[in-house]
């Protein structure tokens, strides 16, 4: 119950920054997601998971370099805001889900994307488990914390505990996350 309790209360805060959110935080994560692409290849038949993807950061960024793009996450204004983002982005599909319950099969995704994301969770470690589930056994996972949320080493060592191998690491200090690629161990 109390997890509910916070994804609610997490919800409804993103549900009102919606309209703002871009304004706020689009230098940061699109340094995020640069520096991740620096560490990834993307193929084009590639089924792609954005989880917790708000308004989209990700989509202009990786959209002509996948196959299919997913998006998912629990605000409904975030993703409104996210399918304006998509008008001229077929290959995009937005679902209204909880990242800790997708409603995706097993092993489906070749890459996954958690930005910005894991801070937000009730358990971390459940929404990594999630991650692992729906990724492929050759899956890439891309995923930040936020700083004031976890320590280099916390981070790193939630990751490892979920069986993560860290590929890249950057904690610099421009940025106020730790961005990390992965792989399954």
């Amino acid at each position: 119950m109390r997890e509910w309790k916070e994804k609610r209360g997490t919800m409804r805060h993103y549900d009102q920054q919606a309209a703002i959110y871009d304004l706020q935080y689009l230098g940061e994560q699109n340094t995020k997601i640069e520096d991740i692409l620096n560490s990834m290849k993307l193929g084009s038949n590639e089924l792609v998971l954005d989880l917790g993807c708000g308004t989209g950061f990700l989509f202009q960024h990786i959209n002509k370099r996948v196959g299919l793009l997913v998006g998912i996450d629990l605000s409904q204004k975030a993703l409104q805001e996210a399918k304006k983002r998509t008008k001229n982005m077929p290959n995009i599909l937005l679902v209204r889900a909880d990242a800790d319950n997708t409603p995706f099969p097993n092993h489906i995704f070749d890459k996954v994307f958690a930005i910005t994301l894991l801070q937000n969770m009730p358990d971390p470690m459940k929404t990594i488990t999630e991650m692992k589930r729906i990724g492929n056994p050759q899956s890439i996972f891309a995923i930040t914390g936020l700083k004031k949320k976890f320590t280099s080493e916390s981070f790193v060592d939630i990751l490892e505990r979920a069986r993560l191998k860290v590929v890249t690491l950057t904690t610099n200090q421009r940025l106020k996350g730790h961005v990390a690629v992965c792989t399954n161990l």
